[in-house]
């Protein structure tokens, strides 16, 4: 039986992210599980290039951008979870999503990845999200795919 001890759970902190997040927390709380939950930051250093933005406004404004996606998370987690949510570790990352999600199973040793099949996109009419297709194909781990 598998039992995993290290779950990453993604987040782009949408209603779809929100039921993976339930489903880790609770698949954490069975197995006695260590939980990560991950949370990707778009990178603003192409838009301040394009728009001339002095680069210590684009650092501060990255800054905060990163405070503030932690908080959050924080509180996303702390709803959703409750109590159990000691179990979890938040890192916010910058970067592309699904190379940072690939890169945090990794280097985080998870043996599960829990992630929604839909994104803040929300593209309903696509079957799966394309960070979840990715995710997907290139982890190294198993992949718990919540609808």
């Amino acid at each position: 039986m598998f039992k995993p001890s290290r779950i990453l759970i993604p987040t782009d902190m949408s209603h779809h992210a929100d039921k993976a997040i339930r489903q880790g927390f609770q698949i954490a709380k069975q197995f006695g599980a260590e939980v990560f939950v991950l949370h990707v930051v778009q990178n603003l250093k192409q838009c301040s290039v394009e728009y001339d933005v002095d680069d210590d406004l684009s650092l501060e404004m990255q800054k905060q951008i990163v405070e503030g996606a932690h908080e959050a998370v924080r509180k996303q987690v702390q709803s959703l979870a409750g109590k159990e949510a000691s179990r979890g570790t938040i890192d916010i990352k910058e970067g592309v999503p699904y190379d940072e999600i690939l890169t945090a199973a990794k280097d985080r040793k998870a043996d599960l990845i829990v992630i929604s099949h839909l994104g803040a996109t929300g593209l309903e009419q696509y079957q799966i999200g394309s960070v979840a297709r990715h995710v997907m194909t290139g982890a190294k781990c198993s992949v718990l795919l919540v609808h």
